[in-house]
């Protein structure tokens, strides 16, 4: 076989050489140490929560070292392709935090090692399958999908590994004639890699997983698709090495194709980069673990948490405790500190499945607001409900000095109230401070009949006066909790049930109730300084 005519047969338009790409694509000039990282999503429109965790580690890689992280779009497969999906992941990564070097984005490319979406880098995977062809290492195959499944099919009746390997490889040996008649018959074909029937091993230096050792690659796998566009393995191959990557961040799924990446990098004689495959993203259901599912868990979709509003840094924080096993030893040493500022390690990475807990999330999300000023959580939550709930945006900016006021109960000191856990909830916890969202839900506790609840708010309003301060106010509410036979102490309530009508928490409890519609609620001294005199007086009369 001529393989140099064969080559020039089946890539006619290619005339750039293995150099010219190379001079096209130098060297990175970085500091010593400086890493360079990458996520490569598919444009599916399905953004999940696994892009998010592995788009981390690239970021704290690349930017910890001084080094690169950019965004590729790997949209080899036209069939999975949907409408406006780049603008999907470039914007959910941009709403959670994560920024690129360089890469796509929305208005085009940004950097000099592009373009960033694969099936604008044809010309480039061409010149290496030219490559290859010319050397022998690669063939058209014109098998079809029927061979290909009936070759299956006898080697699962023979216990033999599936694929398209030696005496199955039926196009391997064809002549230079017979492929050309078959082209010009207009049979479709794929480029393949001529695989090497071998025992040998290989050894790959796993980031997080240490050493892993498999059978060296036999496949004749493919390279370029019937459409000219390659696989995810010609391609990963070609574009890591021009993009000048030196780590690979991708799920345990992928080590499986390893010896095909690695024959690759050694046939081109390229030095591969530092593989880390992470864990699955895992979630408890009963007593087992299982993969998360796009079919059957929200929660998989980034989607989720910007509906649920979620605050991003959340996510972030509970995305480093999966990330590494000390990140929530160092948050308990570092209470204010940025979580940017944690010292990442891919050493430090679990090789298990990382369990996603959803109430972690949530208490994490907790501790994340509550730390805010009330200006971020005001910022935080206007912005979510400019998107996901309108009303309650137009009432935060009806009522700037109030929601501030509001948002300001509770928060600084030692123990921070942590009353909000999302954005979402943040809506119905705060509704109180606005008439048009005041409800009463709770019932008035069960010590305080209608005419106790009319009696305590008559004995109240009569000696209301909005200009005491805490101490003065508290006094007046012990006052009246003695008068109708209330106990002050709650312990002598608990002590001697049967001398006491009920305890001052009842009492209190019907303020906050009247108040907030709530018997859980701020400190009731607070939230009537919030609402105002006129607003508090007409809720509590409402009950006198």
């Amino acid at each position: 076989m001529d393989y140099k005519a064969l080559a020039d047969y089946l890539f006619p338009d290619v005339k750039a050489t293995p150099e010219d790409i190379e001079a096209r694509f130098p060297e990175r000039k970085l500091p010593a140490g400086a890493n360079v990282t990458r996520i490569g999503p598919s444009p599916t429109g399905f953004v999940h929560l696994g892009n998010l965790y592995n788009a981390i580690i690239g970021e704290r890689i690349a930017h910890q070292s001084q080094g690169v992280f950019y965004l590729r779009i790997e949209d080899t497969d036209n069939k999975r392709e949907v409408e406006g999906a780049v603008e999907t992941v470039i914007n959910a990564m941009d709403y959670f935090g994560v920024h690129f070097d360089e890469g796509a984005t929305a208005e085009g490319d940004s950097g000099s090692y592009g373009p960033y979406r694969q099936r604008q880098r044809k010309d480039i995977y061409h010149v290496f399958a030219k490559l290859l062809t010319e050397r022998g290492l690669a063939y058209p195959c014109f098998m079809t999908a029927e061979e290909i499944e009936a070759v299956r099919e006898q080697q699962t009746a023979n216990k033999e590994n599936p694929g398209v390997y030696s005496k199955y490889a039926k196009c391997r040996d064809l002549s230079l004639d017979d492929i050309k008649a078959k082209i010009e018959a207009g049979m479709e074909w794929v480029l393949r890699f001529r695989g090497q029937e071998t025992n040998e091993t290989i050894a790959v230096e796993d980031a997080i997983r240490g050493k892993l050792e498999m059978p060296r690659n036999n496949m004749d796998f493919v390279l370029l698709k019937s459409d000219g566009i390659p696989t995810y393995h010609f391609a990963h191959v070609i574009d890591d090495h021009f993009m000048r990557s030196t780590h690979v961040i991708r799920g345990e799924e992928w080590i499986s194709s390893l010896p095909m990446h690695v024959e690759l990098f050694n046939t081109l004689g390229w030095k591969q980069p530092i593989y880390c495959h992470t864990a699955t993203l895992m979630k408890m259901d009963g007593e087992s673990k299982r993969k998360l599912s796009k079919r059957k868990d929200p929660e998989l979709a980034l989607a989720y948490y910007q509906q649920e509003g979620i605050s991003k840094d959340a996510v972030w924080e509970f995305l480093l405790t999966l990330l590494n096993s000390n990140y929530e030893e160092w948050r308990i040493a570092n209470p204010e500190s940025d979580y940017h500022e944690f010292p990442y390690t891919l050493e430090k990475m679990s090789v298990s499945g990382a369990l996603v807990d959803l109430d972690k999330m949530r208490d994490i999300s907790k501790n994340v607001i509550c730390r805010m000023t009330a200006e971020q959580v005001r910022d935080g939550w206007l912005e979510w409900c400019n998107e996901y709930n309108k009303d309650f945006a137009e009432l935060i900016n009806k009522y700037p000095e109030r929601t501030l006021a509001a948002l300001n109960v509770g928060r600084g000191g030692e123990k921070p109230r942590r009353d909000i856990e999302t954005w979402k909830q943040a809506c119905d916890f705060m509704s109180f401070y606005y008439d048009e969202t005041f409800k009463v839900t709770d019932n008035m506790p069960d010590e305080c009949d209608d005419a106790t609840v009319k009696d305590f708010f008559g004995r109240y309003l009569s000696t209301y006066d909005h200009n005491d301060d805490s101490a003065e106010w508290f006094t007046k509410v012990k006052t009246i909790t003695e008068e109708m036979g209330f106990a002050v102490k709650p312990k002598d309530y608990k002590k001697n049930p049967e001398q006491f009508r009920g305890s001052i928490v009842h009492i209190t409890n019907m303020l906050r109730i009247a108040l907030t519609g709530h018997a859980n609620a701020p400190d009731i001294w607070e939230v009537s300084h919030v609402l105002g005199e006129e607003i508090t007086r007409r809720r509590l009369q409402a009950f006198s």
